[in-house]
C-alpha cells in the first residue's frame, strides 16, 4: 500500500504551504491585507497538518522530499516590490495547486478504502485549499495591473 507515502507527501506539503504563506506575509508586511490574510491562510494549513495526525497514526507516513524541493526553488525568500509580490503569490498558487491535487489523490484512496474519516478530512481540507487558491487567484488579478502596467508607466514617464 502506498497510502503512507501520500499521507507523508500531504503532511509535508501542508507544512510547507503554511510556512510559505507566513514567509510571504512577513516579506510583504507593508501590504497589510497580504500580511494578515497570508497568516490566516497559513493557519488553515496548520490545521490540515493537525488533522492528518490521526490518519498518519493509523496508516503510517513515508517521507517524500517533493514539497520541500518546490519550496526551496520558489519560496526560500520573498522578492521585493510589486512584481516581487506578484511572483511570490504565483509561487504560493503553484504550491497550493500541488496540495490540492494531493488531496484529490487521497480522496480517491479514501473512497477506495471506504474510510469515512479519511474522506471527511480530505473533503474539509480540500475546501480550505480551494479557498486559499481562490484568494491567491483574486489577489494575483488585483496585483497584476499595478505591478505590470502602473509601475512600468511611472518608470517610462520619468525616463
Amino acid at each position: 500500500m502506498h497510502l503512507p507515502r501520500y499521507l507523508g507527501l500531504q503532511h509535508d506539503a501542508s507544512r510547507t504551504l503554511a510556512d510559505s504563506f507566513r514567509r510571504v506575509g512577513d516579506g510583504h508586511a507593508a501590504e497589510p491585507d497580504v500580511n494578515v490574510l497570508c497568516h490566516l491562510l497559513a493557519g488553515m494549513s496548520d490545521r490540515h497538518v493537525e488533522r492528518l495526525g490521526p490518519l498518519i497514526g493509523r496508516y503510517g507516513e513515508l517521507q517524500d522530499p517533493e514539497p520541500e524541493r518546490l519550496r526551496a526553488q520558489g519560496l526560500a525568500e520573498t522578492r521585493s516590490g510589486p512584481v516581487g509580490l506578484l511572483r511570490d503569490l504565483q509561487d504560493l498558487h503553484t504550491l497550493a495547486g500541488f496540495v490540492d491535487m494531493t488531496w484529490t489523490v487521497l480522496g480517491q484512496a479514501a473512497q477506495g478504502l471506504r474510510d469515512r474519516e479519511l474522506l471527511g478530512t480530505v473533503t474539509a481540507c480540500q475546501k480550505d485549499t480551494s479557498r486559499q487558491m481562490l484568494w491567491l487567484t483574486t489577489h494575483i488579478k488585483q496585483a497584476a495591473p499595478q505591478a505590470l502596467i502602473a509601475a512600468g508607466a511611472a518608470g517610462a514617464s520619468t525616463g
